[in-house]
């Protein structure tokens, strides 16, 4: 099987997991008040579904050191699509949750082995090529908002706008599933075997606390930077979207060069700068006089982000192909802990100091992660 064809193959799965969990997220409104949930009730659904896609994670990982991440994927992209439709047709909170439960697990499941199937491949060409795929799941999730936006628009039901897009994601993996690359000779346990030993050396350690990081600081652009144009900076609603809009444009458009960057000057060098950058960005964001150099600040936090994460996944997948899935698994779900807490600390610290002081946290994220970065990377380049 051609690598280049398995090359698009892994686009396509990134992009459509994009844009299946972007139609959930532009139809939370809808969805919220169909169930009558409230805003707390919400909050703790959402919290449900983090946590079982970290599950969905670990259970994936030990999935793809026993079958290899194609079936895995296949398997993972079938099975979200149909569940996709879970939220839309719940009519009450305990129905939402056993949708969402679903829904998490099974986008935890093809989340890790779709940067599995991304290692193998980028394997297979021998240069780095895995920050574009992620460009590809900000794209799909692009998608979803412009799809899903105008849909709502014009008033479809969610429940018909759900199972058109399930129907896309069934159809869209059963074309892709033949061209996806199998499992190497020797990577995948017999049936019966004993599992690969996979031990949490400090190479993992702090692989996982670097995408922990890095991810925090990466979550408190999701759920902060918008707040922060508009409560301390008093900019309209409309320009504070602004803030969040550059930040995924330069994501995006950094992740689709940043494999090239990669491959001359090292993943090592290329996260210890690139961290800085996302740190000097933050920071000119916290102490911005006016709107406009804040979102101006907010673009150069995307950049100096975009790429990094990337790097420890395909480190994480490359230590032992036999034990690839667990140990993406846990670098992929610590990353995933920050994700989810980076936000949180935030709201946390508001209590007793201002927005931009709490800003310090993720600031330091990453200039730590510049600094440790050499340490799990460099080996990985040798």
């Amino acid at each position: 099987m051609p690598p280049s064809a398995a090359r698009r193959s892994t686009f396509a799965i990134f992009a459509l997991n994009g844009f299946l969990l972007g139609m959930w997220v532009v139809n939370i409104p809808e969805i919220r008040d169909r169930t009558g949930a409230s805003t707390v009730v919400l909050g703790y659904l959402l919290l449900l579904l983090g946590g079982s896609a970290l599950l969905g994670m670990q259970v994936g990982g030990r999935l793809i050191d026993r079958f290899g991440s194609r079936v895995v994927v296949v398997i993972a992209g079938l099975v979200l699509s149909a569940c996709l439709v879970g939220p839309g047709l719940a009519t009450n909170v305990p129905a939402l949750a056993v949708a969402l439960a679903l829904l998490g697990a099974f986008n935890g499941v093809i989340d890790v082995s779709q940067n599995a199937q991304a290692v193998e491949v980028e394997r297979a060409y021998g240069r780095p090529i895995i920050s574009a795929f992620h460009a590809f799941f900000s794209l799909g999730g692009l998608l979803a908002s412009i799809i899903g936006g105008g849909l709502i628009a014009l008033d479809v039901d969610v429940r018909l706008t759900l199972a058109a897009a399930g129907v896309l994601g069934l159809i869209l993996t059963l074309v892709v599933r033949p061209t996806l690359l199998p499992p190497s000779p020797g990577t995948t346990r017999e049936s019966g075997a004993a599992r690969a030993h996979a031990p949490w050396t400090p190479r993992v350690v702090v692989l996982s606390l670097l995408a922990f990081m890095l991810l925090l600081s990466e979550g408190v652009a999701y759920d902060w930077s918008t707040v922060h144009l508009h409560d301390s900076l008093d900019a309209s609603k409309t320009v504070a979207a602004w803030a969040f809009g550059a930040f995924s444009i330069t994501m995006t458009l950094v992740r689709l060069v940043a494999d090239r960057v990669v491959a001359r000057i090292g993943a090592a060098a290329y996260v210890q700068r690139a961290a800085l950058v996302g740190a000097a960005g933050l920071l000119g964001a916290a102490l911005a006089p006016n709107p406009a150099v804040a979102i101006v600040a907010w673009a150069i936090f995307g950049v100096g982000l975009a790429g990094c994460v990337p790097q420890f996944f395909s480190a994480a997948g490359n230590i032992d192909p036999t034990a690839a899935g667990t140990y993406l698994a846990r670098v992929t779900g610590t990353g995933y802990l920050g994700l989810l807490a980076g936000p949180a600390i935030i709201g946390i610290l508001t209590n007793w100091v201002s927005l931009t002081t709490a800003f310090a946290v993720p600031i330091v994220g990453c200039l730590l992660a510049g600094l440790l970065a050499p340490s799990a990377l460099r080996k990985e380049e040798a």
